[in-house]
């Protein structure tokens, strides 16, 4: 295991493999880790990441984040593909499984601690000595599948209720079901607070057995990767601060919605949007 800073307390703990994606340009930093992490930080947090990765893989954009690092002879790498029917993604390498004893004993009370699986890496539910102040789940990894040539595929939750009623906090997109609504509308009955991301829609937000939906505004988009995880880490970030999920989904979709307009971590949400977002909810 490899730290690289020393393990002082942080205020957004977030476990996931980071990955590597495959682009026309080239692979490049990816997964909800990366997004969450260079979010949480750009709004102020002082971030921890435990993930797994090869020793080759580029982490200059994580400078300032503490990293805890399980060596991983491979790198997760996904293979998108988009076609006029949608995107066909590929699971072309996987990192290894990340023990959620992984977190350091300093972390393990944090404010905010976000489990956020893109390869169904991370088990889901917390053992009784993690107690963050509010947790977050991004059930994404966990609701994939994959062939025997690496296609991923919807996948329908198999954890449980117990974890879902765990979380303060469960965010996922419409494209992570498949857009099964059924699928939607169960879990809803199940988490105390669920947000569902619909791309350039907005989200909408299940809590105290009330539905609201938040409009995104109109942006030209150029690279929609990594958007939801930035929604759920302002989203968290925001709502931990208030403690009002509808002001948190408000401020969540105006960062999210001015990611997409800038590739892949380029969308990290700037000074500036950060501020015009606070200004704009209220």
């Amino acid at each position: 295991m490899h730290n690289s800073l020393p393990l002082a307390a942080v205020d957004y703990v977030v476990v996931g493999h980071l990955s590597l994606d495959l682009t026309p340009q080239g692979p490049r930093l990816g997964g909800t880790a990366a997004y969450a992490a260079l979010t949480a930080r750009s709004l102020g947090m002082r971030v921890g990441v435990v993930t797994s990765i090869a020793a080759n893989a580029p982490l200059e954009a994580l400078t300032g984040c503490a990293t805890v690092i399980l060596p991983s002879e491979q790198n997760t790498t996904f293979e998108n593909i988009y076609t006029p029917a949608g995107r066909i993604q590929y699971l072309r390498a996987r990192a290894v499984d990340i023990p959620l004893q992984a977190i350091p004993p300093a972390w393990r009370a944090a404010p905010i601690l976000h489990l956020g699986p893109i390869a169904d890496e991370v088990e889901p539910l917390l053992p009784n000595d993690i107690v963050p102040g509010l947790l977050g789940l991004t059930p994404q990894g966990w609701l994939r599948r994959w062939d025997a040539d690496g296609r991923v595929w919807a996948n329908a939750w198999k954890y449980g209720e117990q974890p879902l009623r765990q979380a303060g906090a469960v965010i996922l997109s419409v494209e992570d079901v498949a857009g099964d609504e059924d699928q939607i509308e169960s879990l809803a009955s199940i988490c105390p607070l669920l947000v569902v991301t619909e791309g350039a829609a907005g989200a909408r937000l299940y809590w105290n057995g009330d539905l609201r939906h938040f409009s995104a505004p109109v942006v030209p988009e150029l690279d929609a990767t990594g958007a939801g995880d930035i929604f759920a880490a302002a989203f968290l970030v925001r709502l931990r601060a208030t403690r009002d999920p509808w002001e948190a989904a408000r401020f969540a979709v105006r960062l999210a919605s001015a990611s997409v307009t800038r590739p892949g971590l380029a969308g990290i949400p700037t000074p500036e949007e950060v501020q015009l977002s606070l200004v704009e909810v209220f």
